[in-house]
């Protein structure tokens, strides 16, 4: 196929850009702004736009079509083209269902675990040389890449964000995948910019059992109340399987997973994450894996970057960098940090750089977030992103008294610095962004200053 991406810089665009040329399709694109990672990646590939932009020119009818990126606008000149011309146009979305209708479907959904849970259930799927078709939100130090595409494979597993799908199509991602087999992980109000209420978010989800075939499986998390009551009253035509954080324990800081078919002594950590695991079982289980091969690849997985991703550690410290930033996702990290460190001096710092957790009226939702058995506990924001979401200005009080006395709140990143810098020899630190932190590298930063003596 001959195919341009309108926004190709993006990163589900660029991975998706990446697959299909790998694939052996013909692929351009264009943006106005291409950053790290993708732009060496596409520049590796040959994919990379001569300059940054909109062309017209490049819109042609002897395209296939085009797959539209969320970042461009409605009013896109290129966009504009190719509604002239009549050319298909694609959300990544609506082109990875195209390209896998012939597929068992097999989607991730929920608020969070999303990413984890897909990385669970591929790295079972690789280490039993399962292959499929995948696409995954967050790089994987197993895969190569975040997006695989065959003409072959019988299945195809694709994270599933109920964010929306392009400027010109406002519907759920996970939505137009038509999941044959999916999960939900979790329902916990967020994207306030997208679903102002929770009734709104709520029904996202709803719809997301509509959009399933009928006949599918949909694996659900009962521990979460108002999901469970949800799955339970909706009548979509689809099998339903509970599931729930299974047994287990920890000896010596290591996590241990008693299965029926006897301990499985896992490499990460957390409640939540063990929780994951067995959502991937579930999922695992439909696409024909005997349930002890899931248990025996499991226990090799170690994590997906930037959740619960350890750093760099020394005999004294560890530092470990997690994406958390909605409520339940924070609550569930810091308390998975907090019961594996349970006898150390164990920090955590929070960054605000969502939409939502920059905004006033929903900052409340972050109430108890930070209450785990932490030493100390620091949120940090920076004024300057809540300008530039065009928000009203944040009260550093106010935002004190939604977390609570116990939690300090700073504004500038040299304090932040300062803050770390000064921490005792023997301290354990989680890092939960999923910004940049004012633009502070903490890779760099972790190895530096865990062999530091405080």
């Amino acid at each position: 196929m001959r195919l341009h991406f309108i926004a190709i810089g993006g990163s589900a665009m660029h991975s998706l850009a990446l697959a299909l040329a790998r694939r052996g399709d013909h692929v351009t694109g264009s943006d106005d702004a291409i950053f790290e990672p993708s732009r060496s990646r596409l520049e590796a590939a040959g994919l990379l736009p001569e300059s940054v932009g909109w062309y017209p020119e490049k819109i042609t009818e002897d395209l296939d079509g085009v797959v539209l990126g969320m970042h461009a606008r409605s009013d896109n000149p290129e966009l504009i083209k190719a509604q002239e011309l009549g050319l298909s146009i694609w959300s990544y979305p609506e082109f990875l269902y195209a390209t896998s209708e012939e597929k068992t479907r097999v989607v991730i959904g929920g608020s969070h675990g999303k990413t984890t849970t897909t990385a669970m259930l591929l790295h079972v799927l690789q280490q039993l040389e399962q292959p499929t078709d995948y696409m995954v939100g967050a790089a994987l130090p197993q895969l190569e890449h975040t997006v695989h595409l065959t003409e072959d494979n019988a299945f195809a597993v694709f994270e599933g964000d109920e964010y929306l799908s392009s400027p010109i199509d406002l519907r759920p991602k996970f939505h137009l995948y038509q999941a044959n087999v999916a999960i939900l992980t979790g329902m916990a109000w967020d994207h306030v910019n997208v679903f102002p209420t929770e009734a709104d978010y709520e029904k996202a989800f709803s719809d997301f059992l509509k959009s399933m075939k009928p006949g599918g499986a949909l694996v659900y998390f009962e521990e979460d109340q108002a999901l469970a009551q949800l799955v339970e009253a909706h009548h979509a035509p689809v099998k339903k399987f509970p599931y729930r954080t299974p047994p287990h324990r920890i000896e010596s800081g290591q996590w241990i997973w008693e299965t029926p078919l006897g301990d499985v002594p896992l490499q990460f950590m957390g409640a939540h994450n063990l929780a994951n695991a067995e959502g991937a079982r579930w999922l695992a289980l439909e696409m024909g894996v005997q349930e002890h091969d899931f248990y025996e690849a499991i226990a090799t997985f170690r994590g997906a970057q930037r959740r619960l991703e350890r750093l760099a550690s020394s005999e004294k410290r560890t530092v470990t960098l997690d994406f958390a930033h909605a409520p339940s996702k924070v609550r569930a990290s810091s308390e998975a940090f907090a019961v594996q460190h349970m006898d150390d001096n164990a920090w955590a710092v929070l960054e605000l750089h969502t939409f939502s957790s920059l905004n006033a009226s929903f900052i409340p939702q972050y109430a108890g977030a930070l209450d785990a058995r932490l030493n100390r506990a620091i949120v940090y924001f920076d004024p300057e992103a809540v300008a530039h979401k065009k928000l009203p200005a944040l009260d550093s009080d106010m935002v004190s008294g939604i977390f609570g006395d116990q939690v300090e709140v700073v504004t500038q990143v040299e304090d932040l610095r300062k803050m770390l810098n000064a921490a005792p020899e023997a301290t354990e630190l989680l890092i939960m962004s999923s910004g940049n932190l004012g633009g502070w590298d903490v890779r760099a930063w972790a190895p530096d200053w865990v062999q530091s003596k405080g």
